[in-house]
């Protein structure tokens, strides 16, 4: 995924390189379900919890995000003919035999997308009462399954979600907008598979694993409100099309239903399983760490706020690190995980991981110390890498790195300066992964 690690002349930046390969690696799909996921008999076991197929009818998939496509294709590995129809919305289309893979956008979504969730939704609702229903939730699911409801189209969608990805509103809150513009998100899955059990199986990119916010939770009760989503737009003052205002203040008046909450009854049949997360990644990146002698210390997975920001914080504990032995005595890795945001103001190429790593950079009074940032999904922003590596010295001359933070334009400065990662689509995504290796002082 990321070439020639092993020719990178730097110690420190190839660890670097090689924790972040090694916590995209653990990820995939086909590592994930073949080690939490298996057929043993009859029964489907997933993580520990027993389902006899012999006990259901048809069994039919569904899903979508990133990472669907080759969780489907790892899922029929497991299941093989037991698997009698279904259908997954991805970005990142992988062979498969038995599950239909139908094509869609992120993060914007598409027309193609909009025609694929209705193939989906139409799959989840012919189940009957007595089959069960396997669900592929991904990272990535919000834009790919795209749903407008009623009084919007995918021109509002479109415009809306554009809107609040430059807002700098946390996914949580755009999500809850999402929800209330949508016919699949917010529990709305699950109520089209009804009364047929239903397994969730996620991987997570989202901050503390919200089962409501990974691809604005279709398996999920919805804990938010046609009011809530009108005050992330104010908050934010995000200008949307008249119809998606129109729909969310008639929502706030009674003239739609709610998404469907806890205690509604279709989510009585409905079970999930969270089988990757940003933990999957940096337990691997840890193992990397510690195979090489270095010490490993995972800091959070939950990090999130502006990129920069956090950038701030995060290199000042490297720079502790290196200085006194504090949080843990060099030769050591700092990693890190949890998604943080971009407020655009200028239109440069970048995103979150890539300001990240130039932000580091800058703050970083330790010429020695290595900090790397991705996207596990490997699309980082608007740009085609997964995000970047640097040390202090990629960010001179600082004045041209400043102006091209000012400008979002990270991605171009550190590609100038070999500190781009490009992976390509990864087929998968729980989240942003970060590296600091500090050295033996």
């Amino acid at each position: 995924m990321i070439p020639d690690v092993d020719s990178v002349a730097d110690p420190d930046r190839r660890l670097a390189l090689a924790c972040v390969a090694a916590g995209i690696r653990a990820a995939t799909p086909a590592t994930v379900v073949d080690e939490q996921v298996s057929l043993e008999g009859s029964d489907l076991v997933v993580d520990g919890d027993r389902y006899d197929l012999d006990d259901y009818g048809d069994v039919i998939v569904v899903g979508g995000g990133n990472a669907a496509a080759t969780a489907a294709s790892a899922l029929e590995d497991v299941l093989g003919d037991r698997i009698d129809r279904g259908a997954v919305v991805t970005d990142t289309p992988e062979e498969t035999e038995r599950i239909a893979v139908l094509p869609g956008d992120h993060p914007v979504p598409s027309e193609r997308g909009v025609e694929s969730t209705r193939r989906l939704l139409e799959t989840a609702a012919s189940a009957g009462p007595d089959d069960i229903v396997i669900a592929l939730v991904t990272g990535g699911g919000s834009a790919l399954m795209p749903a407008p409801a009623e009084g919007i189209d995918l021109g509002d969608l479109q415009a809306t979600t554009e809107a609040l990805l430059e807002s700098g509103a946390a996914i949580g809150e755009i999500n809850a907008v999402r929800k209330h513009c949508s016919a699949l998100k917010g529990g709305r899955l699950a109520a089209a598979a009804a009364p047929a059990t239903t397994v969730g199986l996620v991987f997570s990119d989202v901050v503390g694993n919200r089962l409501d916010v990974v691809a604005s939770g279709p398996l999920t009760p919805d804990e938010t409100t046609f009011d809530d989503a009108l005050a992330v737009l104010d908050r934010y003052d995000v200008d949307v099309p008249d119809a998606v205002d129109a729909r969310l203040r008639a929502g706030a008046d009674g003239e739609y239903p709610e998404t469907p909450g806890a205690g509604d009854p279709v989510f009585e049949s409905v079970t999930q399983h969270v089988i990757a997360d940003g933990h999957t990644a940096m337990d691997a990146a840890a193992e990397v760490a510690r195979e090489a002698g270095y010490d490993p210390l995972v800091l959070s997975s939950r990090v999130r706020g502006e990129a920069g920001e956090a950038a701030k914080v995060l290199a000042g504990v490297a720079e502790e690190c290196a200085a006194t032995g504090t949080p843990v005595e060099p030769p050591a890795v700092l990693l890190s995980g949890g998604e943080t945001t971009v407020t655009i103001r200028g239109d440069g190429v970048g995103g979150p991981n890539q300001e990240f790593v130039l932000s580091a950079a800058l703050e970083l009074s330790e010429p020695d110390v290595v900090v790397a940032s991705v996207d596990t999904d490997g699309i980082d922003g608007n740009s085609e890498a997964a995000g970047g590596v640097a040390t202090s010295a990629t960010a001179e001359p600082v004045a041209e790195a400043r102006a091209a933070l000012a400008d979002n334009d990270a991605g171009t400065f550190l590609e100038r300066r070999d500190g781009a990662i490009v992976t390509g689509p990864t087929g998968t995504n729980v989240n942003d992964l970060r590296v600091f290796v500090v050295p033996e002082q």
